[in-house]
């Protein structure tokens, strides 16, 4: 039975090598770096001859393991490479517009399938990622984990971030939602706010997460120690200026919100 074949791909110098050496020695795999290759038989040619000869070569090798999973990580700029190679697992470091070689730049096509598209440079965040998509979490209760109490009317961008900082502390976090719909300008339910946070995590974050409804917490007191740590989290700039009231108001704008009615 042929290996696993897991393709880290993309513009020199997008992170694909720093982000297979955070997961080759958790899934023990074998693992095969472009460059090392090349290296390895003297072949420095990128030429179209030259790449589509390179990619036979990783193919072979890959194919060539005894291992249950395969690394390999190379620019895969080709999409005559994608039907040579035949990844199983495709990671896409689109972390970057341009790379410092215009010949690589000027024939990279960006990939149309692709099971996991990195967006960042953080191959921390990134390896628990593409390790969940391979082997599956399993939430467990008793695990250290992280809680956000909030409206989230409605969860945008800045609500993500802060999410992304919660995950990195545990891995697993619990997200409530404050039943607040129809009090003060808070017009979303939890059923749409708990849709709309789902969207923006589950295909990344699945079992990592879960999402609650709460009362509508105004105040949280502790004794003199508790098992626990209340921390503020202060984002960028740039995110702390986006505004849910902003939003509300644009969404009423374009009519995806009913007007906001006015006590007299």
């Amino acid at each position: 039975m042929l290996p696993k074949k897991i393709l880290i791909m993309g513009l020199p110098g997008s992170g694909k090598t720093f982000l297979a050496k955070k997961i080759v020695n958790s899934l023990k795999a074998d693992w095969f770096n472009a460059d090392k290759i090349r290296g390895k038989y003297n072949d420095w040619d990128f030429s179209p001859s030259g790449i589509i000869r390179q990619v036979k070569r990783m193919k072979k090798l890959a194919d060539d393991s005894k291992k249950k999973f395969v690394v390999t990580d190379f620019i895969c700029p080709l999409k005559k490479q994608f039907q040579i190679y035949k990844p199983d697992f495709i990671i896409w470091m689109d972390t970057i517009k341009k790379s410092r070689y215009p010949r690589i730049n000027k024939i990279f096509q960006k990939p149309k399938k692709y099971d996991i598209r990195v967006t960042s440079k953080d191959a921390n965040l990134w390896s628990k990622i593409i390790l969940d998509q391979i082997h599956p979490y399993k939430w467990k209760n008793n695990n250290p984990t992280v809680s956000l109490l909030g409206r989230w009317q409605p969860f945008h961008d800045g609500h993500y971030e802060l999410f992304l900082r919660a995950y990195q502390k545990t891995a697993q976090v619990i997200i409530y939602v404050k039943d607040v719909q129809n009090i003060g300008d808070n017009p979303f339910s939890f059923s749409q706010i708990k849709k709309l946070i789902d969207k923006k995590l589950v295909n990344l974050f699945k079992n990592r997460y879960k999402v609650k409804l709460a009362p509508n917490i105004t105040n949280i007191f502790y004794g003199r120690k508790v098992g626990y740590k209340i921390k503020k989290i202060n984002l960028d700039k740039k995110i702390q200026k986006i505004s849910g009231t902003k939003i509300r108001k644009q969404m009423r704008a374009k009519g995806q919100l009913k007007q906001k009615k006015i006590n007299r």
